[in-house]
């Protein structure tokens, strides 16, 4: 999962009911569990669904809908979002049900039990006060589910729970809705039939276990789907925009670009032979999602963001997220441990590895675009000194072992973005190490690809023994410097890392943004007043002082939209997200005055840290880092 998080994703009906009797003679155990999403019948945004799973031996069984769903650290309580929850016999007469907590439902009589009827409402439309999932309250955005009339987001973990003792069986499900609607999915179609009357479609799909239902999630409706091959993998493009404003064509672009140097990047990593993207944009309406960012799939990633951006804005954006979720194929697809495989998605626990599989992951996201000549090295230096001033605002001292086994409960949860900023800068770290120590010829790409022949994707390696692998299959620096500052609360001194690369930290003019300097906000955030003046550091801040800006003014409207506490994640993100050349128009608030800034933007600067090359590095530091830089 990556955040884009700057201050701190009954035609179906009677078929089954029609074919329920053909599996009464099967156990369950012994068929695949037979599902339904009706879109046709949808009413008040709720799909109807029907779950068909065979027959039981047991008296009593529970069916639940996730709490918590993989590459999500945090609690979604998807049976929220079920209503009208029945159960049926054989008979077709309804059998007593208990709802005995937010996502289980236990249910009577279960050697009686035919099928399930139920009413899935989506959880966009939950996010109108919610902060988009980011405060736990709803499903993060690209987690979440959309029902409307033109745009279906099926994260199918929203639509489809499982038996307790069946998690392992499989599973087939027909979908129908318009016969017009376009539909992508990351499962395989098997089959496709039409009603009589020509208006409906239903589409059938497999999933081997319920894994594969949470792991796979689909698009429908008016959507915009291009295609492209990298290497022997395809990838298929989905896009929604409301109002039009993006074109799949034109991300396909940035993305076929971005994607291609990321499998030359990658080299011999070939674990899918489809990937799929799928994008919502998000037009900013009080029910649309604000949660932006990405969730990761082993084989597709679902994105929000906002519709509303300059495309720059969102190709910048499109690059950020994508190429974090891709990277995903090498690890949780490749390398994971049995937390991970045999995931609990109602009392999961959580491997204490969260520095390789977000850390190591995101650290690829970097280095790549430097690897392979996308980003020049003083961009990407400054991308690394950015995480390590994010990283710096949050707990340096915690065991990032401990917080990851941890990720729900307090004081841990607070720190789980962490994981994309010191868990990157520990895959850096690694990655020097292993190159000093190899002259040159082992990195921590070798490393994840060494672990990739040994584990792969059905092969889950034991938690507590992967560091101990890791140093085998290394040197004893990489395990010291895993058990002192991984496993230990030990910060980091980059310097040292850096100083083995031939490179050093100093002080002096740099670019940063419209909302930060240096990594620190420049806003303070006022509860009584419920307003966001600006803070003494906007002095610091070269646009906002060349255009008269004064600590203590008050943000009223960016272009034209109100800045409050509630649109403050959308708007700063927004701001966060400018680039030079863009037109704005910002009013302000100065004492009861109002001040307008309509200008065009310009590169801002700050006093700050630069990452350098130093003019005195050794041949020896010259060449670790020519080989951490271009592998």
């Amino acid at each position: 999962m990556k955040k884009l998080l700057v201050t701190t994703l009954a035609t179906g009906l009677l078929l089954v009911g029609c074919n329920s009797t053909k599996t009464t003679d099967k156990l369950a155990s012994q068929t695949p569990i037979a599902t339904s999403i009706d879109l046709s019948k949808v009413v008040n945004d709720k799909a109807p669904v029907t779950i068909n799973p065979g027959r039981f031996t047991t008296q009593t069984v529970n069916y639940r809908l996730p709490r918590v769903v993989q590459g999500t650290y945090s609690v979604s309580d998807f049976g929220k979002y079920i209503d009208d929850f029945k159960a049926f016999d054989y008979k077709g007469n309804e059998l007593p049900t208990t709802k005995v907590d937010t996502n289980t439902w236990t249910i009577a009589n279960a050697t009686q039990l035919d099928y399930i009827t139920y009413n899935a409402n989506d959880t966009f439309d939950q996010e109108a006060n919610s902060g988009g999932g980011i405060g736990g309250e709803v499903p993060f955005s690209p987690a979440g589910t959309n029902i409307e009339p033109t745009n279906y987001v099926l994260n199918l973990h929203g639509f489809i729970g499982y038996f307790d003792s069946l998690k392992d069986s499989q599973y087939s499900l027909d979908v129908t809705a318009p016969v017009d609607f376009k539909r992508t999915s990351a499962l395989q179609e098997t089959g496709k039939t039409t009603s009589e009357d020509g208006k409906l479609a239903t589409s059938s799909y497999f999933a081997p276990r319920y894994f594969d239902i949470t792991d796979n999630p689909m698009f429908y409706g008016e959507l915009d789907v291009e295609e492209f091959q990298v290497g022997d993998i395809k990838i298929v493009l989905s896009v929604y925009s409301p109002n039009k404003v993006h074109t799949a064509a034109s991300i396909k672009e940035v993305m076929e670009k971005m994607m291609q140097a990321q499998k030359a990047y990658l080299g011999d990593v070939n674990s899918t032979p489809r990937y799929d993207i799928y994008l919502y944009l998000s037009e900013g309406k009080p029910e649309s999602p604000k949660g932006f960012g990405a969730l990761e799939h082993h084989t597709s990633t679902v994105v929000v963001l906002s519709e509303d951006s300059p495309f720059e804005t969102l190709a910048e954006s499109m690059i950020d997220v994508v190429s974090h979720e891709f990277f995903h194929i090498v690890t949780p697809l490749s390398v994971h441990s049995e937390d991970v495989h045999y995931f609990d998605y109602n009392q999961p626990t959580f491997s204490k590895h969260l520095w390789m599989y977000e850390g190591v992951t995101e650290y690829f996201a970097t280095l790549f675009q430097v690897d392979q000549g996308l980003v020049d090295n003083q961009e990407f230096y400054g991308d690394i000194l950015s995480k390590i001033q994010t990283s710096a605002n949050l707990d340096d001292s915690m065991s990032f072992t401990e917080m990851s086994e941890n990720v729900l409960d307090e004081p841990y949860a607070p720190q789980y973005y962490n994981v994309y900023m010191k868990g990157a800068l520990i895959g850096m770290c690694i990655d020097i190490i292993m190159r000093e120590e190899s002259n040159g010829n082992r990195g921590i790409l070798s490393l994840m690809k060494e672990l990739s022949n040994k584990y792969g994707k059905n092969k889950p390696f034991e938690d507590d023994k992967l560091i101990d692998e890791i140093i085998a299959m290394t040197y004893p620096s990489v395990g010291e410097f895993l058990n002192t500052h991984v496993v230990g609360g030990t910060p980091i001194d980059y310097s040292v890392y850096f100083e083995k690369v031939g490179l050093k930290l100093d002080s002096g003019r740099v670019k940063t943004n419209y909302i930060q300097n240096d990594g620190a906000l420049i806003f303070t955030p006022n509860r009584e007043t419920m307003t966001i003046p600006f803070s003494e550091a906007v002095k610091d801040n070269s646009f906002w002082t060349e255009n008269g800006v004064l600590p203590g003014d008050v943000i009223k409207t960016v272009d034209g939209e109100a800045l409050t506490m509630g649109s403050a994640q959308k708007i700063l993100t927004n701001m966060y997200m400018w680039q030079p050349g863009k037109d704005i128009n910002v009013v302000l608030d100065r004492a009861g005055k109002e001040v307008v800034i309509k200008t065009k933007l310009t590169q801002s600067y700050t006093t700050g840290t630069k990452l350098n090359e130093n003019p005195e590095a050794t041949s020896a530091q010259k060449a670790a880092r020519q080989a951490w830089l271009k592998g």
